[in-house]
């Protein structure tokens, strides 16, 4: 516990990260541009799962306390699912958050206590990726990416959701809202990457030189500090989120988990749900001001720029965001 009132203060790691942890600790560029592959996302020794879901469970310590947890199975494998049940909004449509890439549910920390005042909500672990769901079958694409998604909220009696994602699980979302549009009731993507946009060059050259295995994890970690605009004496490597992100990027291959594509302009007008699309102002990873362009060909959009935030958007800007987030959600029930 830190006690001392003297010099800048102190922040949890930012989920800036969460899209580019994964890019520096398993090769840099080549993931980027990576559709998928062969094989199946594995913790690489037990000792490396034991850790992680040591880890994994303090993060997951500071959500509130699911109503249920939830293990669904899927054609390709089995999905960890957490449902926070809202009893007296019965008619309430709930939400499903997709979280960003190594980040799994415990990334909703901040989001969490003002969402399920008013609904149910579920979070999923992504398959294919650390945390706790368990792939069996490769994923060959997005397409089969955006079906263990529907498959698992069919597995839940989902029959019309609220899906949200952030940063990669905004580029699935996405995928799912183009393949299997008839369960959402909305459509959510905060700052979703390769999905409206590129990702910006700038990173893409950040992290080549500190995906190479011999460099210092300080230096790696300076660099990603960058990317996510703090200094390093901003950032707490202490946090239980930030501890369960390093420990996955490091003991989990998901190097054949598909990476999101960029929707075309009939994609995007063919989105026939309501869209709310949130970018960051400053070190979008979504694609800043050309991915809010973009994403206005969606004919039912509502498409905000966030001032003073990065790609951590969620986390940095969580009252205000949880709040707006609510009345788009009600205006759909």
């Amino acid at each position: 516990m830190r006690t001392s009132t003297t010099g800048p203060k102190r922040r949890r790691w930012p989920t800036v990260l969460l899209a580019v942890v994964a890019i520096v600790s398993t090769g840099g560029l080549a993931l980027l541009v990576a559709a998928g592959g062969p094989g199946v996302g594995h913790f690489r020794t037990p000792e490396d799962r034991r850790a992680y879901e040591d880890a994994y469970a303090e993060a997951l310590g500071r959500l509130p306390e699911p109503t249920a947890t939830h293990d669904v199975e899927t054609s390709f494998g089995t999905v960890r699912a957490y449902a926070w049940v809202h009893a007296e909004q019965p008619d309430a449509t709930p939400v499903v958050l997709l979280p960003g890439r190594s980040a799994a549910a415990p990334m909703w920390g901040d989001n969490l206590p003002d969402l399920v005042e008013h609904r149910t909500v579920y979070a999923f672990d992504t398959l294919g990726d650390t945390g706790l769901s368990e792939q069996a079958v490769p994923l060959r694409d997005m397409g089969d990416s955006a079906r263990w998604v529907d498959e698992a909220m069919a597995g839940l009696d989902l029959d019309r959701v609220h899906l949200v994602g952030h940063s990669q699980g905004g580029g699935l979302a996405a995928a799912v809202a183009v393949r299997h549009p008839d369960r959402l009731a909305s459509l959510t993507l905060l700052e979703p990457v390769m999905t409206l946009g590129m990702m910006p060059l700038s990173v893409i050259l950040t992290t080549i030189p500190v995906s190479l295995p011999f460099f210092p994890d300080s230096w790696r970690e300076s660099a990603l500090n960058r990317i996510g605009g703090v200094s390093d004496d901003e950032v707490d490597p202490d946090d239980p989120l930030a501890r369960m992100i390093a420990v996955g990027s490091k003991s989990y291959s998901s190097s054949g988990l598909p990476s999101p594509s960029v929707l075309s302009g009939a994609d995007l007008r063919g989105l026939a749900m309501p869209v709310y699309v949130a970018i960051a102002s400053d070190s979008s990873l979504a694609g800043g001001e050309a991915a809010a362009e973009q994403a206005k060909l969606i004919p039912d959009a509502q498409v905000k720029i966030w001032p003073d935030t990065t790609h951590s958007l969620p986390m940095q800007v969580a009252p205000a965001l949880d709040a707006e987030l609510e009345t788009f959600w009600s205006a759909q029930d």
